[in-house]
């Protein structure tokens, strides 16, 4: 695609924020923890780090799928699990006082339960060590097995989010075969039709090929599956073997879905070039709370 358009920029954290981004990046290095932001080239780490949301990658680096657009490593079978790995997830959330934490994972077909038990313990960990955090799980789809999806609902965590990642017809080309467009839609519509008052959440890559109309038809099945947060952020190529960008897309279309998306239902939608599934999931989730209460006259501008 050549050289990326001006709107393709990151912040650098400053002051107190880079303070604080320091000292994640610090401590996640002495837990021997692995986050989503550094394993995946998040381009918005230092702004989430620095105010307060870190997404953690619990389970190992290596993936048992091969997405095209996904930059953590593959492998048939990933290490065994560490069984430490909750509690020092939460010891670490508890001193660095994060007001919002992401858990999420690489995918795991390998194990029997498919880390869905590790998820529950992280949670349960997070929970009793800092109960002053909110807890938003990123799952694998767990291959549709809602046996597996029940750890999750049980352990109770804020948000649950599963991402589609991109559209029906370009699903086999950026996503694993074994990853499927209606099985993701259908993991979404079990945990919201299982669990009514647990928020769902799910995020939309752009700039791989899809239509306006393809985005707004992935928008509307999100709905029917009950989802009540929604990402839209544009696909950046990690390194020169993964998916070619198709398209740098233009703030402008990326605020026309913003507007479609409030127009359809979902309570909040994140839509921007450098909005990823995790950024700013506190402000998120922070932000619809304070708006259900009565007179509070909070407006939902992300």
């Amino acid at each position: 695609m050549g050289r990326k358009p001006p709107w393709i920029k990151v912040r650098l954290p400053s002051g107190e924020r880079q303070a604080r981004y320091a000292r994640i990046k610090a401590r996640a290095r002495e837990l021997n923890l692995h986050t989503v932001c550094e394993e995946a080239k998040c381009p918005n780490i230092g702004e989430c780090w620095g105010g307060g949301t870190a997404t953690f990658m619990v389970m190992g680096d290596i993936c048992t799928r091969g997405c095209r657009f996904c930059a953590v490593n593959t492998r048939r079978a990933g290490a065994p699990l560490d069984p430490q790995e909750p509690a020092n997830v939460a010891r670490n959330i508890r001193e660095l006082e994060l007001d919002y934490v992401v858990i999420t994972s690489v995918d795991r077909d390998d194990l029997e339960l498919q880390g869905a038990d590790h998820y529950a313990d992280c949670i349960r960990e997070i929970k009793a060590a800092s109960p002053g955090t909110l807890v938003e799980v990123l799952i694998p789809d767990f291959q549709g097995r809602t046996d597996l999806l029940e750890h999750i609902v049980a352990a109770d965590p804020a948000v649950i989010a599963h991402n589609i990642e991109t559209v029906e017809r370009l699903t086999p080309t950026v996503r694993d075969p074994r990853a499927g467009y209606r099985q993701s839609l259908d993991v979404l519509a079990w945990l919201k039709q299982r669990s009514p008052e647990h928020h769902t959440k799910s995020s939309i890559m752009v700039g791989c090929g899809e239509t306006d109309a393809e985005v707004h038809q992935c928008m509307v099945d999100l709905r029917t599956a009950g989802v009540s947060f929604l990402t839209i952020g544009q696909y950046l190529q990690p390194t020169a073997r993964h998916l070619k960008v198709d398209s740098f897309v233009h703030p402008d279309r990326f605020a026309a879905w913003e507007h479609q998306g409030r127009a359809l239902g979902f309570a909040v939608v994140a839509s921007g070039p450098l909005v990823r599934s995790s950024y700013k999931a506190g402000e998120f989730y922070i932000k619809q709370y304070l708006q259900q209460q009565p007179g509070s006259g909070q407006e939902l501008t992300l």
